[in-house]
């Protein structure tokens, strides 16, 4: 009930904001450096107030523990209301304890800046609980996220033909992947969702591809698929699918292999062991089925695997922070294996039909 009070008087704080107050959300690097600093505040602040530091004790170890949590879940909503209140109560117990006379000025100085933190991160709920609240809205009326690039499909420019489009369809490890820094110059659209299976890149395909008249895709999905228990058959009918598509409105399709994962960094964090939930057997089992299905229908394989795998057949550790997203390094090791799949499949394109320009309406004449 306290939780719902918050949440609501947030969402009334926010609302009532000034339009052009600046964006209190925090980053989550700054959400745990402001937090990891809060923590210090309150040891060094006890230690200058006489009696603080003992009877604040229970109180400051129940705030490191909501610290812990909130390194594990910066973004909830719950973990940080609970490290909020800690920081209140703490705060309450030290303004009722007499100050040493005289006060020392650098203990002043950091009980406001214990002051000031607290009131950065009450602004910082409150700006999480309205996030949450859009999110929570967005998924309700579109719950696979089908209407995430509607507004940037519209104002899409059309594809020029001396630097043939390409649109990459994928999850998170697409939807991260800033195309316009690797391959400059090239018109390269990014169509990545974060989260989705490839039954949900099926679902979007005409909307997100089809509609902006690429002349190749480049599919990378799957991962996601194996972490939520769809079997390996299940994931190849969905990609054979989308190959259909693709084919039947005259687009080549290439389709990336899954990248490797690995659990190089769980002891920094336990989220970080995503090994377990995709299991590499899996992996392997999808990519087999890719490059003989590529083989196959002559589609070009983008085979980010054997590029990216260490000696393990893991994401090395240097190349993923998490275990399954590539870092930067990651990705310039990614680049080049598409670009030179990109560039052999858009030699081997003939001109488009004239069938499919008048559809475009590249042409004149009737659809």
């Amino acid at each position: 009930m306290k939780l719902l009070l918050a949440l609501a008087l947030a969402a009334t704080a926010v609302a009532q904001a000034p339009a052009n107050a600046p964006n209190p959300l925090l980053s989550a690097k700054d959400t745990l450096d402001t937090a990891t600093r809060l923590l210090q505040l309150m040891e060094s602040t006890g230690v200058a107030v006489n009696g603080l530091l003992p009877a604040t004790e229970i109180l400051r170890q129940n705030a490191a523990k909501s610290g812990d949590a909130l390194r594990r879940s910066n973004r909830s909503v719950p973990v940080t209301y609970q490290f909020l209140n800690h920081l209140k109560a703490f705060l309450a117990v030290t303004e009722t304890f007499p100050r040493p006379t005289p006060f020392a000025q650098i203990a002043a100085a950091q009980l406001d800046e214990f002051r000031e933190g607290t009131n950065r991160f009450q602004r910082h709920f409150d700006a999480l609980v309205i996030s949450a609240a859009a999110s929570a809205a967005a998924q309700a009326s579109d719950p696979n996220n089908y209407k995430r690039y509607a507004d940037a499909n519209t104002k899409l420019l059309p594809p020029v033909a001396k630097t043939p489009r390409v649109v990459f369809l994928g999850d998170s490890i697409t939807d991260s992947w800033r195309l316009n820094e690797y391959f400059p110059g090239r018109d390269f659209v990014n169509r990545g969702i974060s989260g989705q299976t490839t039954l949900q890149m099926l679902g979007r395909f005409l909307t997100d591809v089809v509609n902006l008249h690429p002349r190749a895709v480049l599919i990378l999905g799957g991962v996601n698929d194996i972490a939520r228990g769809i079997s390996p058959a299940n994931i190849e009918d969905n990609l054979a699918m989308i190959g259909s598509l693709a084919k039947a409105n005259g687009i080549k399709p290439l389709f990336a292999s899954i990248l490797p994962v690995s659990d190089y960094h769980k002891d920094t964090n336990p989220a970080y062991d995503v090994v377990t939930a995709r299991p590499p057997v899996n992996i392997k089992a999808v990519n087999e089925w890719l490059r003989q299905y590529c083989q196959r229908e002559g589609f070009a394989y983008v085979d980010y695997y054997t590029a990216i795998a260490d000696t393990n057949g893991m994401l090395p550790a240097d190349q993923g922070d998490d275990g399954l997203h590539p870092n930067a390094k990651g990705y310039r090791v990614m680049a080049p294996v598409a670009q030179d799949a990109i560039d052999r499949s858009l030699v081997a394109l003939p001109a488009a039909p004239e069938s499919q320009k008048r559809r475009f309406g590249l042409i004149p004449g009737n659809k």
